[in-house]
């Protein structure tokens, strides 16, 4: 069996805030068009490991990164390299779903316009093709100038996902993406990471074990900003190799 390439390298990661740790010399390989997920109690850095993924802590002042992140061997913390170019190829999705206060169609079209990426018929075919890969074309085709809030909040996280990938990302990063929607949408979700997984590296969030262990080929165990453990979900969820992640699969703490 092969071994699947990575497309994200993490080097000696660390985060801190107002000089206190929040990810502590993190370093691991995220394979390429595999789902990665990522667990831990609350507060252990996990959202915080997204967020420098997408380089998101650049307008945070107190923020202080080191170590490295490469992207297709891409150093994305270099100076020369275009934070515009990081978020455009690294998409990522909240936890509660932020559509636009505007139509199902102006929310996929937005993106693909900053960036000028389509116009006219090609924007509408983008948009098309957005909504098809999110599974939400069927549910929306004959509404698509109707406001994105009367959608449902299942509905409305497939429109996120939609808006993400209109961009043409490499890499979706998902933090909670089910964690607010029903058991129905919840698995509308997951069955669409399956599908997405083909196209893309996809690293999601989650407090969920059973839904961990459903969707994901990778998982990382973070406590107190480091990371315990890491490696296939199989071996993880059954023979882990540290006892601390063990307590926390099995729940006696966290």
């Amino acid at each position: 069996m092969s071994t699947p390439s990575t497309h994200i390298s993490i080097r000696d990661l660390s985060v801190s805030f107002e000089s206190q740790p929040v990810l502590k010399n993190v370093s691991l390989d995220i394979p390429d068009r595999k789902i990665t997920v990522i667990i831990g109690p609350s507060g252990c850095g996990k959202t915080t490991l997204l967020r420098a993924l997408n380089r998101l802590l650049d307008s945070v002042d107190s923020a202080r990164i080191e170590g490295t992140i490469l992207v297709d061997g891409e150093d994305i913390y270099d100076p020369k390299t275009e934070v515009t170019h990081i978020r455009k190829k690294m998409g990522l999705l909240s936890q509660k779903p932020q559509v636009l206060p505007m139509s199902i169609f102006d929310n996929i079209a937005y993106g693909p316009r900053i960036h000028g990426l389509a116009w006219g018929p090609d924007l509408e075919d983008l948009v098309e093709a957005s909504l098809q890969r999110a599974a939400l074309w069927e549910e929306v085709k004959d509404k698509l100038r109707q406001s994105a809030f009367d959608l449902s909040g299942g509905q409305q996280q497939r429109l996120c996902i939609a808006r993400v990938l209109a961009v043409e990302p490499e890499v979706l990063l998902m933090d909670e993406p089910a964690s607010a929607l029903d058991p129905i949408s919840t698995l509308r979700i997951e069955e669409l990471m399956q599908e997405l997984k083909r196209n893309y590296t996809i690293v999601i969030v989650t407090h969920n074990m059973q839904q961990a262990a459903r969707v994901s080929q990778e998982t990382g165990f973070f406590l107190n900003g480091e990371l315990i453990e890491f490696g296939p979900s199989r071996r993880m969820f059954t023979e882990p190799s540290d006892r601390r992640t063990e307590d926390y699969i099995t729940g006696r703490f966290g």
